[in-house]
């Protein structure tokens, strides 16, 4: 069997993975891939260039937009697996983009990441769905860490959904059969 080396900081995931028999999703640097979509929105041309530079070591699909109004437009075209977002943007505050991805694609996971943080607008967030709350300034690791983590509830989520469908069948999970009543 081959040996799977994980950074330290992505360890709990790597465990998660192995639990859901996906260990072959599992890198040495992280678990977002390049069937991974992350859509970064901020306004600030600095900010998105490095969050671009730090997604673009570990080969996800990635795209930037500078704007609320953009960033919507970019999910009706082709929803996005994770949303990196500013809250403080021209037009469309980031808090109103939480909440209509929220509402029109609650699949995907939204991190947010500020330069204004507050304990009342962490609390919105969250309670809006947020996956994770940053204070700018952000490295590269946080920004690879987030997306990793919203990548894993996604997944959770997903693995979650298909479990209870297949629970709601009448079968429980040690007594699958397939129509030739051979347990897998």
């Amino acid at each position: 069997m081959n040996q799977i080396v994980v950074f330290p900081s992505c360890e709990p995931l790597a465990r998660t993975l192995l639990l859901l028999g996906q260990e072959n999703r599992i890198c040495a640097r992280c678990h977002v891939d390049e069937k991974t979509k992350i859509l970064v929105v901020d306004d600030d041309e600095v900010v998105r260039r490095s969050h671009l530079r730090s997604l673009a070591s570990v080969n996800c699909d990635v795209k930037a937009v500078w704007d609320g109004t953009d960033a919507l437009r970019a999910m009706a075209e082709h929803p996005f697996d994770v949303v990196l977002l500013d809250l403080r943007m021209p037009g469309l505050d980031g808090m109103a983009v939480l909440r209509t991805i929220k509402e029109k694609w609650p699949e995907s996971e939204v991190v947010i990441i500020t330069g204004y943080p507050t304990i009342e607008t962490a609390k919105e967030a969250v309670r809006l769905g947020a996956y994770d709350y940053l204070a700018k300034p952000v490295g590269p690791d946080d920004v690879i860490n987030a997306a990793n983590g919203a990548v894993m509830r996604k997944k959770w989520a997903l693995h979650t959904e298909r479990t209870n469908r297949n629970e709601g069948t009448g079968c429980s999970a040690g007594s699958r059969w397939t129509t030739s009543n051979h347990a897998y």
